[in-house]
């Protein structure tokens, strides 16, 4: 059958268009550029060609351009199955090539998944086979259907690379790095060797220990949006219980996130001697944790600073796969810290000496000791004229006069609460 006719295509072929993209596949795989992709460029007239046929001029055929500067991509080439075999794939090419180049395009790509259509008609049509390449791809966690939610939801994307920015904290960092991040990254070896994906997760540790720098570097190096639940939101919208089943229903529709509850001590309390509207709040978070964890591609995080005041119902297996401890830094963390705002500050100070001086230091007070001396240094040089740099003694002076965050006692019961409560 040689009875076509290929012209231009308009935006009237746009439905068509799509049904015969859809009939048209033949490989396993999914075309390389998504459909979206082929109807953004059509809206935007990128050159595209369509082929009719019979009396009423069905449109059985059709190849998809997009023009990038002086390089130009076929996204989709396309033909009804009882017109293959015909030479039309090859006759559709050939028309987009031509509108191509009389547009000034000089070099035309196509890549398709092993036995799609049109591959035959690449080969009539003169196109060489690249061998010896590795075709990359990476694709964001948010579906066009999930963004509207998301956005609604308060949920952001975190900056890629956080995971490789806490510094310090080595050994809770390859904690969480081998419990949650390795599986969830690799469901499917993780699926190989009888690994269940952790669903929910704890964190305790005293105040400024890094719990939610965590919660943020874990979404950065998963690639999943970020999602913070505040309970005192949830309850002036629409009163706490009822607040958490709806934003947890409202979470249901993601594909993937993570959601983060900081000091969750405030609506997950022991309900002995609680009031009903406290106990009711329990219940239904409890509830909620339970519909969370039957899907896939989602982590709740939950941190306390004392895990004590928890509900015992609250850490029992079954709602967190670990509790994980996050203490205080000690002295090797601490030199790290320091190494790298030393590194900031262009200082050459010396890191052992100081994480020495700041035992007891959170990593936020680290971070204040050492934001307060860059001030200092920042303000001296623009009253002088001159630039100097911090010394060690600059740096210890701060750190004599900054109150640690975790006392003795904190320290003490930290532990304590790690030999009783840790699950890792």
């Amino acid at each position: 059958m040689t009875d076509w006719r290929i012209r231009d295509y308009t935006q009237d072929d746009l439905d068509a268009l799509i049904h015969v993209d859809i009939e048209s596949r033949t490989a396993e795989g999914p075309p390389l550029f998504p459909l979206a992709d082929a109807v953004k460029a059509l809206q935007a007239r990128h050159p595209a060609v369509v082929a009719t046929a019979g009396d009423a001029l069905a449109l059985v055929g059709a190849a998809v351009s997009r023009v990038e500067g002086e390089r130009a991509w076929i996204l989709r080439i396309c033909v009804e199955p009882a017109w293959r075999q015909g030479g039309l794939g090859t006759a559709l090419v050939t028309a987009l090539e031509q509108r191509l180049f009389a547009a000034g395009v000089r070099a035309v790509h196509a890549a398709l998944p092993e036995g799609e259509t049109g591959a035959t008609a690449l080969h009539h049509c003169d196109f060489g086979v690249r061998t010896g390449l590795v075709f990359f791809e990476k694709r964001g966690p948010v579906t066009p259907q999930s963004a509207g939610t998301l956005s609604a939801l308060g949920a952001e994307l975190p900056p890629g690379g956080l995971w490789q920015k806490v510094a310090g904290m080595q050994r809770e960092k390859q904690l969480i790095e081998r419990r949650l991040v390795l599986p969830l990254a690799h469901p499917e070896l993780a699926a190989q060797h009888g690994v269940e994906l952790p669903r929910a997760v704890m964190l305790f540790g005293p105040p400024g220990t890094g719990k939610s720098t965590f919660a943020h570097a874990i979404t950065s190096r998963l690639g999943w949006p970020f999602l913070e639940l505040f309970p005192a939101r949830l309850a002036a919208e629409y009163g706490l219980a009822t607040g958490l089943n709806r934003r947890f229903d409202e979470i249901a529709r993601l594909d993937h996130v993570l959601v983060f509850i900081d000091e969750v001590e405030e609506i997950a309390g022991q309900r002995a001697g609680a009031d009903a509207t406290a106990v009711g709040v329990v219940n239904e978070l409890l509830k909620a944790i339970v519909r969370f964890r039957r899907q896939d591609g989602r982590l709740l995080v939950c941190a306390t600073n004392d895990v004590t005041t928890l509900d015992s119902a609250f850490l029992r297996h079954g709602r967190f796969d670990y509790v994980l401890p996050i203490g205080p830094p000690d002295h090797t963390a601490r030199t790290a810290l320091w190494e790298s705002y030393l590194a900031r500050a262009g200082a050459r100070a010396d890191s052992a000496v100081l994480a020495s001086a700041s035992e007891g230091f959170t990593p936020a007070d680290i971070a204040h000791a050492a934001r307060t001396v860059s001030q200092a240094q920042f303000e001296r040089s623009f009253d002088t004229g001159t630039r100097t740099t911090p010394t060690t003694d600059d740096y210890l002076d701060t750190i004599r006069g900054t109150r640690p965050t975790v006392s003795a006692a904190m320290a003490r019961q930290f532990a304590q609460q790690t030999e009783k409560f840790a699950r890792i």
